[in-house]
């Protein structure tokens, strides 16, 4: 049994140990634990009990429950990361991003139905675009004086354009 706890509670403590170090000074109470970990409270729980359910319980027969147990997991994921780092406006990509989860361990613990992959790549690549555009916008505004250094890329990527251009024509 004590082996069962420090695998529980150890990784409970090193999480905590990296939100201290990231969020510096907090004043600890019930408040703020809710105010932080909800997620991890409350949504990834629920996704975590579907797929105990199916892989214990309906011993793989009920595979529906695992489209909601990958959607909230990954919707409880993007929530806690967001909630710890303040970063919404880079991660709401991820509530794109949970359906696509959901539907593929339908697609990976079912009958591998080929339509599923439809959907799935779809709202993959839509979540992948968007987090790439708006982790590069956030990135590049967050430097000082962000417009300078997109001018200065675009010049350069203009330029190379052209020069590579040139080099095919001779």
């Amino acid at each position: 049994m004590k082996k069962d706890r420090s695998a529980i509670f150890g990784p409970i403590l090193i999480l905590l140990g990296v939100f201290m170090l990231i969020k510096g000074e907090i004043n600890w109470s019930t408040g703020n634990t809710f105010t932080y970990f909800w997620p991890t409270l409350f949504i990834i729980p629920i996704g975590v009990f579907f797929h105990w359910l199916y892989f214990s319980i309906l011993q793989r027969r009920g595979i529906g429950v695992l489209v909601p147990g990958g959607v909230l997991f990954t919707v409880g994921v993007v929530c806690q990361i967001s909630m710890v780092f303040d970063n919404w406006d880079v991660m709401w990509p991820g509530f794109i991003l949970a359906p696509a989860v959901g539907l593929f361990e339908m697609y990976w613990f079912g009958n591998r139905n080929k339509w599923l992959l439809i959907p799935i790549n779809i709202l993959t690549v839509l979540s992948l675009l968007f987090f790439a555009v708006f982790s590069l916008g956030s990135l590049i505004g967050s430097l000082s004086g962000g417009q300078p250094v997109i001018a200065a890329i675009l010049l350069i990527a203009g330029c190379l354009m052209m020069f590579k251009r040139r080099e095919r024509e001779f």
